[in-house]
């Protein structure tokens, strides 16, 4: 996520490529009419996939749709899936409604260790055995997170402070100094315990992190905690049922070819 280029770019590299192949390929034409209404503004649903930034989304919306004005309502990190809201031209206003909206997410904790990312995009350390600690006692521990709560959020996190984000700092090996944000969790549910691993639902109010969820959860237990998956399922009244993955999207614009006898 640093300026060299996004988490995805990296991801891919590591894997043999360069660039994202499809970023590679000529951009398919789209009708001005749809170009246009794009312009007049409209809210796209996408199931954002795994090793994505929340930008890599919206470059790539851009892009395909030829218009400058586009923008996301909450981000989503590279190692989370699921609903991301994307607005276009006059709509990009109603980000901030969006944001605001009561969030869903569904996941997983791995408990008997911390990262110091809080998930899985650095490496576990500070093992701990978990094998003493009853299923009761994971499930009574969700009571303390459920209301009105003071959360820190993660060091490695794109808030800014005199206008750089806290990742930045922390990679600069810089001393920052984080005041507890207030969040409100409405549901904190346990959904089943394969230990280490314990699966969750959390329904709760915009700037919640729930990777500071897993990492207090496991102070709380006295084992530690990480994020090991995460899953938007839902933004105030929409699901991601109803979002489309970014591929389907772009097909849907593309102008048919008039030589080809099936269109």
């Amino acid at each position: 996520m640093g300026k060299k280029g996004s988490y995805f770019a990296n991801y891919k590299k590591s894997l043999g490529e360069d660039k994202d192949t499809a970023e590679r390929k000529r951009p398919e034409p789209i009708s001005n009419e749809l170009k246009e209404s794009f312009e007049a503004g409209k809210v796209i649903l996408l199931d954002k996939p795994l090793h994505w930034t929340s930008f890599d989304v919206v470059r790539k919306i851009r892009n395909a749709i030829k218009i400058k004005k586009v923008g996301h309502a909450g981000t989503l990190d590279p190692l989370a899936s699921g609903l991301l809201i994307i607005c276009t031209g006059k709509f990009t206003k109603k980000i901030n409604e969006y944001m605001a909206a009561e969030k869903e997410y569904t996941g997983s904790f791995t408990l008997g260790a911390t990262t110091a990312t809080y998930d899985l995009e650095s490496n576990p350390e500070n093992e701990r055995e978990t094998a003493q600690i009853a299923e009761s006692e994971i499930i009574n521990a969700t009571k303390q997170f459920i209301g009105a709560i003071n959360q820190m959020p993660p060091l490695y996190s794109a808030i800014k402070k005199e206008g750089v984000a806290l990742y930045e700092l922390a990679r600069r090996g810089k001393d920052v100094e984080l005041e507890p944000r207030p969040v409100f969790i409405k549901e904190f549910e346990i959904t089943s315990v394969q230990m280490p691993i314990v699966t969750f639902k959390v329904v709760c109010s915009t700037g919640t992190y729930i990777r500071s969820l897993a990492h207090d959860f496991g102070q709380a237990l006295g084992c530690g905690a990480y994020l090991s998956a995460l899953r938007r399922t839902r933004i105030g009244e929409y699901n991601v049922t109803d979002a489309t993955s970014i591929e389907t999207f772009i097909v849907s614009l593309q102008i048919p070819d008039k030589n080809d006898p099936e269109n």
